[in-house]
């Protein structure tokens, strides 16, 4: 099985302050990985750099084998989940979860398909 998010020594500093130190994850094709510690440890800052938003201070992160040093947040195909609700209020449940597939022009019928299995899970 394929690794779709590999972290290699990825490190990020503020100035002196260290909030990752040289963290290595390995996440293959139907796994399913929770970041779970205390406000301040890390977790969003991780999931901040597998998006693209920050940049490692040391380190490699790939993304289906690919590094993705050079790739912008936009043509990365990773999707964040906020804890605090981040939904379109003119838009029904259905719609919100189809956006992203819909801007991706993503055909309407496996759009359909792909919604109505995440609604199931």
């Amino acid at each position: 099985m394929e690794d779709i998010i590999k972290m290699e020594n990825v490190t990020k500093k503020y100035g002196h302050l260290e909030i990752i130190k040289k963290l290595n994850i390995e996440v293959k094709s139907g796994e399913f990985l929770t970041l779970l510690g205390p406000s301040g440890c890390g977790k969003t800052t991780t999931l901040r750099m597998i998006a693209g938003f920050e940049n490692p201070t040391e380190g490699s992160i790939y993304l289906d084998d690919e590094s993705v040093q050079n790739i912008p947040p936009y043509k990365r195909k990773v999707n964040t989940v906020f804890q605090n609700y981040a939904l379109f209020p003119h838009m029904t449940i259905f719609e919100n979860i189809a956006f992203g597939l819909k801007m991706s022009k993503v055909d309407k019928s496996e759009i359909k398909e792909r919604v109505e299995n995440m609604l199931n899970l």
